[in-house]
């Protein structure tokens, strides 16, 4: 394997800028000589898509792969995967904002933030569906983000 730089580009604010003659200078397809690997790189490689999509991928000629060994349990899978059933009604009416507020805390994350968060906390006005959320280093932290949050209420919106 040849390691050499293919590209270079100035960063601002994180996101790399290509003007428009630096883009149409550039070549707009870039090639591996390597035409078959694992179906766990692909499965990287094509951001996650599950072991059906894979293979159908195969069938069809996209893509080929040296083993069928998977291994999808990466954070990444599990996460874009799950999902949330939807929330019942309550039966209860709001007329105006804070009425009612739903709360949700969630975690521990798989990994911690870069703060050294793994849970967070939701506070959703029914009315509004105005969201307020808290990243929060242990889930024991929830009540004294409650109390800070009805607080802030008291003093910003009553």
């Amino acid at each position: 394997m040849i390691k050499k730089v293919l590209l270079f580009g100035w960063s601002r604010d994180d996101l790399y800028v290509l003007s428009k003659s630096f883009a149409t200078s550039l070549p707009k397809v870039f090639s591996s000589t390597c035409l078959s690997t694992s179906a766990n790189i692909w499965h990287r490689r094509l951001g996650h898509p599950s072991p059906h999509l894979l293979h159908f991928l195969v069938k069809n000629k996209k893509v080929s792969y040296t083993s069928n060994q998977f291994n999808f349990n990466y954070p990444a899978c599990l996460l874009g995967k799950s999902s949330h059933p939807s929330l019942k009604t309550t039966g209860h009416q709001t007329r105006a904002p804070l009425d009612l507020i739903f709360s949700d805390v969630w975690g521990p994350f798989p990994m911690l933030s870069s703060d050294n968060f793994c849970y967070f906390v939701i506070f959703v006005d029914a009315y509004t569906k105005f969201i307020w959320f808290y990243p929060l280093v242990a889930k024991s932290n929830v009540f004294n983000i409650f109390i800070s949050f009805r607080c802030s209420l008291s003093v910003n919106f009553l």
